[in-house]
């Protein structure tokens, strides 16, 4: 099976009383749509991610720098921003199944998204949804006041998204009963029989007012671990000196089995920590001639895969290079331009200070390069 996905992010934020748009506040430098579009690429069946967009937004959206993303302008009402993003599939060869999300809606876990996949081979549609616990009022009006009745919560319950379709029904249904549009897309449903529901998750809760944001955040602070690294390596005469992935001009180099780069190795330790998966040496051992030479960048890369394959991504990375010489602040950088780009993490939650041991130790007497790191990670699954 193959899915499109839709990520609806057209709307206006009213309610949200913020200067930025809900869909690009970020947690841990991540916005809410790009931790979506990070659990979407976890399965091999979504084969393409479309963002629908307020034209008010076009700056921040183009900010993310997102790549293979395809975008789409939004209308004034839900229903039309969905249907742009359709119409735009029905041009598209090969779309049989789509996967409509709220982009306030981040929290989902891929157990969900990937039982909605997998009830996708027997059904039309499968929509998660949550029972009603609390009681259920609805106000009326008479001639001469308002007045409450109590409802029944028996037959009554929530719909949340991802809500998956057979694109050439959900297609058909919107072009020709957009009038019964209401709140989602299952509205259109007539014939419950077509629908298979899903249990939907407390914790995958739209954000529509800012409090909501402040819990979401509350939730992956709850999810926040840390990790130590260190790592030492002599200098030596016939060594290329690498330094958080940067080669660096120098007489002297790094003695190790690999290319020696004590800042990756430093940080790579610290995100096995933090993510309890081990250290260094049992993932990449000196014993194997594979790893003799390789650049540290490599094996920083595997490890980032690793984790988010496990549903974290990187919060922060802050690090001491402790080195009598070369000076590290004209290095700052592009140092953290590479570990950016390499930890998928912004640039503003890397912090690296350069440090000296005042030429006492080996350090000191520029026989060695040494470096500390505590890096942060956040489950986000």
């Amino acid at each position: 099976m193959s899915f499109s996905l839709i990520i609806l992010a057209g709307g206006k934020s009213q309610r949200f009383r913020s200067n930025i748009s809900k869909p690009y506040q970020k947690i841990a430098g991540k916005s809410l749509i790009e931790i979506i579009i990070d659990k979407a690429l976890k399965f091999n069946q979504i084969k393409k991610i479309i963002v629908v967009y307020n034209v008010n937004d076009k700056k921040l959206l183009k900010s993310l720098n997102l790549k293979n993303i395809k975008f789409i302008k939004g209308g004034e009402t839900r229903q039309q921003s969905t249907f742009n993003a359709l119409k735009y599939l029905n041009k598209t060869k090969g779309v049989t199944k789509v996967l409509i999300h709220d982009a306030a809606r981040p929290n989902f876990s891929s157990n969900l998204l990937k039982e909605i996949i997998k009830k996708m081979k027997n059904y039309n549609s499968v929509i998660p949804m949550l029972k009603i616990n609390d009681a259920i009022k609805q106000k009326m009006d008479s001639s001469l006041n308002e007045y409450i009745v109590s409802k029944s919560r028996k037959n009554m319950f929530l719909t949340q998204t991802p809500q998956a379709f057979i694109f050439k029904e959900i297609f058909r249904l919107h072009n020709e009963n957009s009038n019964k549009y209401l709140d989602d897309d299952i509205s259109l449903f007539t014939d419950i029989n077509k629908v298979k529901f899903v249990e939907g998750e407390k914790n995958n809760f739209k954000v529509t007012e800012y409090e909501d944001f402040l819990n979401l955040k509350n939730i992956y602070k709850s999810k926040i671990s840390l990790g130590i690294g260190f790592d030492v390596h002599r200098l030596v005469p016939n060594r290329k000196l690498y330094l958080g992935g940067l080669k660096i001009n120098s007489s002297l180099g790094t003695l190790g089995h690999s290319d020696g780069d004590p800042v990756l190795h430093s940080i790579t330790d610290a995100i096995l920590g933090a993510s309890g998966m081990g250290d260094i040496g049992q993932l990449f051992s000196d014993k194997k001639n594979k790893y003799k030479n390789i650049r540290s960048t490599v094996l920083l890369k595997v490890v980032i895969d690793k984790v988010i394959k496990k549903g974290y991504f990187i919060n922060n990375i802050d690090l001491n290079i402790i080195t009598q010489t070369p000076k590290i602040q004209k290095y700052k950088k592009k140092m953290i331009d590479i570990i950016s780009k390499i930890c998928k993490i912004s640039k503003n939650n890397i912090n690296i200070k350069g440090k000296t041991t005042e030429k006492l130790g080996i350090i000191g007497k520029e026989k060695a390069i040494a470096c500390e790191v505590i890096a942060s990670i956040i489950k986000y699954d």
